[in-house]
Formats: C-alpha cells, sequence, structure tokens
C-alpha cells in the first residue's frame, strides 16, 4: 500500500515512524514542512526534516524526540566559550547533518536531492521529501513584533502570543516533482499529528499542492493533534486559540475541511464525534497518545486499515 505522510515535529515523526515500520520498504513517502528552515553560524538547519528522518533512522533522542541520541555538545561549548549565544542546541553528530547539507546546497543541489542522499546514508527506507525546494519561511506576528519561527519558538521558548503567522517566499514555491509523482501514486494520504498552522500549514500553502491532493484518488485521513483540548507537545493549542480556531480536534477537523475524508481523534474527544462527521468526514476513535514504539504501532496499524475502509 504506497502511502503519503504530511509531517512536521516530533508528534508528525513518530507516526511516520510507525507507518514505515507497518508497511513494506518504501513504500513511504514523507512530505516534510521546511518552513522552519534558518540559517546559524552560516549553516542551513532543517529542524522538521530532520526530526523526521532521525525518527525514521532509529536515531532520535528518546527523551526530546529531536536531536540524536547519546550526543555530545563539546563544539557548542566552545562557541559559547568564544562568546556566541548558544540559544540553538546543535549536538555534535547533528552538527555533521548541518555541514553536509550546507556544502551540497553550495555545491548546486536540490533539498530534495539533498535530503535524499542524507537520509539514504543513514539508511532510511522511505522517501523523504522536502514540500519544495524553493525557500520558504515561517514568521509569526506577535505583540512584541514580527519573530522568526526559531527565534519564537526556540529562543523566546514559545511564550509570545501569536497574532498572526506569513510564510515568506511561499508564493514562489511549488511541490516539486517528487511530491506531485508520490501524490499521484498514493494509495492513502495521512496528515499526521503535526501542529495544523505551522507544520502542515505551510506544506498545504504551497501553491499547487492542495490542487494535487485533490488530484490524488486516494481517500486522505488525519490525525488530531489535539487531545482534549491541548496539544501534548509544543504551542499548537495556544497557537490555534490566538489565531481563531477552536483547540481541539473538531477545531483541527474544520481546519482541514474540503482536504480529508477521515479523522482521527482520541478517546478524550470521542464526544467531538458527531461534530466532526456533520462535516462530512468518517471518524476513528482510538488511543493517540505514542508513548512509545508500540503506540506508534498500533496507531499506524489502526490508521491504516481506516484509510483503506474509506478507499
Amino acid at each position: 500500500m504506497r502511502v503519503v505522510a504530511l509531517a512536521g515535529g516530533v508528534g508528525g515523526a513518530k507516526l511516520a515512524a510507525g507507518l514505515q515500520e507497518a508497511l513494506p520498504a518504501g513504500e513511504l513517502a514523507v512530505v516534510v514542512n521546511t518552513a522552519d528552515d534558518f540559517e546559524l553560524w552560516g549553516l542551513h538547519i532543517s529542524p522538521d526534516l530532520d526530526t523526521v528522518m532521525y525518527t525514521l533512522a532509529g536515531l532520535a533522542n528518546p527523551e526530546t524526540g529531536w536531536g540524536v541520541r547519546g550526543d555530545t555538545f563539546a563544539s557548542l561549548e566552545m562557541l559559547g566559550r568564544y562568546g556566541e549565544d548558544t540559544w540553538f542546541r546543535l549536538g555534535d553528530r547533528d552538527l555533521a547533518t548541518h555541514i553536509l547539507r550546507t556544502a551540497r546546497l553550495r555545491e548546486g543541489r536540490t533539498p530534495t536531492e539533498v535530503a535524499a542522499s542524507l537520509a539514504g546514508a543513514l539508511g532510511v527506507p522511505s522517501r523523504l521529501l522536502p514540500m519544495c525546494d524553493e525557500r520558504v519561511r515561517t514568521v509569526v506576528q506577535t505583540p512584541e513584533g514580527t519573530l522568526e519561527f526559531q527565534e519564537y519558538f526556540v529562543r523566546r521558548g514559545q511564550r509570545d502570543e501569536v497574532l498572526a503567522v506569513r510564510f515568506r517566499g511561499v508564493e514562489a514555491a511549488r511541490p516539486t516533482p517528487a511530491v506531485r509523482e508520490a501524490l499521484a501514486a498514493a494509495e492513502l494520504v495521512v496528515f499526521c499529528p503535526s501542529n495544523p498552522v505551522v507544520s502542515i500549514g505551510p506544506i498545504l500553502e504551497v501553491p499547487g499542492m492542495r490542487e494535487a491532493l485533490a488530484a490524488s484518488p486516494a481517500p486522505k485521513v488525519a490525525v488530531s493533534p489535539i487531545v482534549g483540548g491541548r496539544a501534548l507537545k509544543g504551542p499548537a493549542d495556544r497557537m490555534m486559540f490566538s489565531l481563531g480556531h477552536e483547540p481541539s480536534a473538531r477545531g483541527v477537523a474544520r481546519m482541514y475541511g474540503g482536504l480529508v475524508d477521515g479523522m482521527v481523534v482520541d478517546r478524550a474527544d470521542g464526544g467531538e464525534r458527531a461534530d466532526v462527521e456533520g462535516l462530512g468526514m468518517e471518524v476513528l476513535v482510538t488511543g493517540t497518545v505514542m508513548r512509545d514504539a508500540a503506540d506508534r504501532a498500533r496507531l499506524a496499524r489502526e490508521v491504516l486499515e481506516f484509510g483503506r475502509g474509506l478507499g
């Protein structure tokens, strides 16, 4: 069964790993948000892409969900001795990824080509696809002014109220041929439990992406990242609220209205089933919290079975 997953962040990476485990090698393609990419010390850093890649490779730090398991921080400590502000935690093994990515991009390779080479070297059997090859950057408007996404998310600890979100440069972006081909061949498309505003949102804002999704004959299933009115990780609930969306499974379903055929919600939100069905979606109520590998494997199997039923 050929599956395309849209993902970004830790929750999306976990479900993507579960799907990879449940499917034959090569049957999964993961389209990843790259609007949170940024440059630091001359290096091109792709936080969402690397979180997904490390997770699919079995290398992710299990305590944080991002970064490399067992990594050291000697380079960062030395940068601190030189007087640099080390607000973004780059481990030594993680640093190698950014060095190679930056060098290969400067050689003229596309982000899609670089992602494939890095993931392949780490033994990832799935296709890791940036949402586009053009430069797109998320910026958030706050009471303190406009902030680059990583400034808001990491440096300032997500404490600012988000008044608006923009994806700078998205107008010039397009889905890559690899993304279009994956969607055209898909038998199921899964919207992973990622932040609908700043992880899935940028993917959907790439001009032509919604049309490519609509043209795909595959059923589309979304897994809510909101459980009991709260995000399990990150600021999705607060961000949805401040932007005028209800922070609930029902609210996520409304954001995906017209795009998905089925919605997977946690048992804590089973009472919202009728409201979601009223939006024209089938609903699967199950446990969506992925505490360990067994949880993500179970949820992946249930999502695949639900999607087959929709098809």
